[in-house]
């Protein structure tokens, strides 16, 4: 049960999370808890799934956490972010974190397309 819910997450997000291996492997039951959440998360609601996916990059950043960061960096793109969409987050950042939460964007923003 846990790897199929690894997998589902994978193709949902377009990679694997290393924490949701170890979680799947320690801890099923967390997994099914997890997904639960996942389901009205990667969902559009009011909010479209690439803006909460937005969201959630400017919330991981503030919470400085580079691999979250990263993570989250991909989970965007897959879900349809642009560059500028990425750098207008990228500035929110900066407005309610200043330059520690910006920092986290250093190893993530090598996944932006090049011009």
């Amino acid at each position: 049960m846990g790897e199929q819910i690894v997998e589902n997450i994978s193709k949902k997000i377009g990679f694997t999370p290393d924490i949701m291996k170890t979680i799947g492997e320690i801890d099923p039951d967390f997994l099914r808890m997890y997904q639960k959440c996942d389901e009205g998360v990667l969902n559009d609601g009011a909010l479209s799934v690439k803006v909460k996916t937005l969201m959630a990059l400017a919330a991981v950043a503030a919470q400085r956490c580079e691999p979250c960061v990263e993570s989250q960096m991909r989970n965007a793109i897959n879900n349809g972010a642009t560059k500028e969409e990425i750098i207008e987050t990228l500035e929110v950042v900066f407005m309610t974190s200043g330059a520690p939460g910006v920092a986290m964007f250093r190893n993530a923003l090598k996944q932006l397309p090049k011009d």
